[in-house]
């Protein structure tokens, strides 16, 4: 951090830099097609991304598949009554059910959701249960309540059936509350088996129930993303194989879906989280079908027979990988194939029949070393002799550079590599002095997925790292590169999307949420602004003939945006002092009068976003004066600026 404060200061004092050559658009001389995927979306189940976050589910542990089976419940005891778990052999994905004995009096289990669960004022909730007599009737009432005991809702639902039935009522909450409770409470005499207990609000994204929740889609769907990729990420991997993401044990009906741990539930020690689990209620189709909604391309990345190499590295024989390349042929069936294959037939059977175009798929994750390799090579064998119009995602490790990087980089591109996923996890210098990265890259060699970058204001994955302004500009920096370079990188993503404020393992993160609140970090305003103002075609920028990657601490990249007809700058002042520039527009006759500036500033580097400032650093909108073809822009110290002009002749 300190290298960057000197590179800054060293301009010169507080006030106001004119710029020797004015800033040179050639509008007439479009460059590199800019790909509709350029700016997507990562998403991966930690920080409680998944169960507690996107997916709007409100009870914990509703199957008693966790590890402890009762765990997010707490008996509330009577004399009277009793609960057992059982475990059914017909049902292995979904084994564990509880059955409850009571002889009168009051009995129940209350459940205490994730960190709570946040409720709103006139919202219905959506409750229900799986359930069966074994003897007696009896009833259930339900009981939103806040922490101190105050009923904010309740409900009655009678079990009246002798074989598993699905039982349902919806009830209206008469207040907002972020941290309330379910009490399930039993009346009568009599027995009962229940399973996949269940509580949703009526207002998920979409209306859909059992959906996601609302408010953190459409922060999504307000970026116009390109890509979602999905489910991550380390989770791809697991610690181990037995642990690894498995999608087909994703799809189909709810209740078979099988749980598993979260494998960032003790990743880390200084934030162990024993009762994160995965229900998969957010599964392979909801992540196909959330990324149709958003108008994103699909990327899911599959497990290509290795762990997670930070953890066990244990990996396949790469003569015993037929299943989990099996895997891969049949998810492409599953997203793209007729109804009258099996995997179309389910996709069709859970409710959309059309196929869902997938186009782009990812061999293994952040893997590395001779065994990826050897691995990768079976994989796109397989699936290029089969389905050969999709482009896979390979690996190049977890770090930009070193001897790893450089195995894998000159490995994939000796192999004709479609696209090679590229991570960084660095400093703010990092990305300053790395704008030009990919200037200089193999204009016909394999295309370049950004796949994970975020810039680190501590250590990486340091408990301490904050969104701050200065990160954030630091990425706004990078991005020129990867904009003006788009021939070569066609895709990018910031990671990891999500965190939940009492729930998370890493950070920092795009999006923080709490039970009710959510908002966007300074970094998730670069972000948009990218990807809301991406252009069709790279135009060159220059300054004295040169392209403009850091000198006086200016950033810039331009586009071309065919449908609009305007022209789009994105300028990065890094520098402490505001700077003047003339633009000049070559090769239009006229521009119209009036154009769009956003700014997106603040004075103090270590400046963030927080709920109850969630826009204490966002965009600000303004009209801007054009007059004949130049634009004269003053830009803000530490400020990122999108201006968009129309071209009328």
């Amino acid at each position: 951090m300190q290298k960057w404060y000197t590179t800054v200061l060293a301009l010169g004092l507080a006030g106001q830099v004119l710029a020797q050559n004015p800033l040179v658009v050639k509008v007439n001389q479009p460059k590199a097609e800019i790909q509709p995927t350029m700016w997507g979306l990562f998403f991966e189940d930690i920080n409680m991304g998944a169960d507690g976050g996107l997916y709007a589910e409100l009870i914990k542990n509703r199957s008693f598949e966790f590890e402890s089976p009762m765990m997010g419940w707490k008996e509330q005891k009577n004399p009277k009554a009793s609960v057992l778990v059982l475990n059914r052999q017909d049902q292995p994905e979904n084994p564990r059910f509880i059955r409850v004995k009571t002889e009168g009096g009051k009995y129940g289990l209350t459940n205490e959701g994730f960190r709570g669960m946040g409720v709103k004022q006139g919202v219905g909730y959506d409750f229900s249960v799986l359930s069966r007599n074994v003897e007696g009737n009896l009833t259930l009432k339900l009981e939103l309540v806040k922490p101190d005991g105050q009923v904010l809702g309740t409900a009655s639902l009678p079990l009246n059936s002798t074989d598993w039935k699905k039982h349902s009522v919806r009830f209206t909450s008469n207040g907002t509350e972020p941290k309330a409770k379910l009490n399930v409470w039993f009346e009568g005499t009599g027995t009962a088996d229940l399973d996949m207990l269940s509580l949703f609000p009526k207002d998920t994204w979409k209306n859909r129930p059992g959906g996601l929740r609302a408010d953190l889609v459409q922060l999504l769907a307000d970026m116009k993303p390109g890509f979602l990729r999905f489910p991550g990420g380390c989770i791809v991997e697991g610690m181990d194989l037995s642990n690894r993401y498995q999608w087909k044990k994703t799809v189909g009906p709810l209740e078979v879906r099988e749980v598993a741990i979260n494998r960032w539930n003790k990743e880390f020690k200084h934030r162990l989280t024993p009762d994160y689990f995965q229900t998969f209620g957010l599964g392979f189709f909801e992540y196909f079908q959330l990324a149709e909604d958003l108008g994103a391309e699909p990327l899911p990345i599959l497990n290509c027979g290795m762990a997670c190499q930070y953890n066990t590295a244990e990996v396949v024989p790469v003569e015993e990988l037929d299943p989990y390349v099996q895997d891969a042929l049949d998810l492409i069936e599953f997203a793209n194939g007729s109804t009258d294959t099996k995997w179309g037939k389910l996709r069709a059977d859970m409710g959309h029949p059309a196929p869902f175009n997938l186009k782009l798929l990812g061999v293994g994750n952040e893997q590395w070393g001779p065994q990826y390799i050897d691995r990768y090579v079976v994989f796109e064998k397989a699936i290029k002799s089969k389905y050969p119009e999709v482009r896979l995602i390979s690996s190049a490790g977890p770090n930009p550079d070193g001897e790893v990087f450089g195995f894998l980089n000159g490995k994939l591109r000796s192999l004709k590599a479609d696209i090679i996923d590229e991570h960084y996890y660095r400093k703010p210098e990092w990305f300053l002095e790395n704008a030009t990265r990919y200037d200089d890259y193999d204009r016909n060699g394999p295309k370049i997925f950004a796949g994970e970058y975020a810039s680190q204001s501590k250590d990486v994955a340091s408990p301490e790292n904050r969104n701050t302004w200065l990160c954030a500009l630091s990425e706004a920096a990078f991005m020129t590169g990867l904009e003006r370079n788009a021939d070569v990188v066609h895709m990018a993503s910031y990671a990891p999307l999500f965190a939940h404020a009492d729930g998370w393992q890493w950070t920092p993160d795009l999006i923080w949420m709490n039970n009710l609140q959510s908002y966007g970090t300074p970094n998730y305003y670069v972000q948009k602004l990218y990807s809301t103002n991406k252009g069709t075609k790279v135009l060159p920028i220059l300054s004295n003939n040169q392209l403009i990657t850091g000198k006086e601490q200016l950033y810039a990249s331009a586009t071309w945006d065919e449908p609009t007809k305007e022209v789009i700058l994105k300028l990065v002042n890094a520098s402490n002092q505001s700077q003047t520039h003339t633009v000049n527009l070559e090769g239009v006759k006229k521009l119209e009068n009036k154009g769009k500036r956003f700014t997106l500033k603040s004075s103090e580097p270590g400046a963030v976003n927080s709920f109850d400032q969630p826009k204490q650093v966002s965009p600000t909108e303004e009209e801007l004066a054009v007059k004949g073809t130049k634009l004269n822009l003053t830009l803000a110290p530490q400020s990122f600026t999108v201006v968009r002009v129309k071209v009328v002749k």
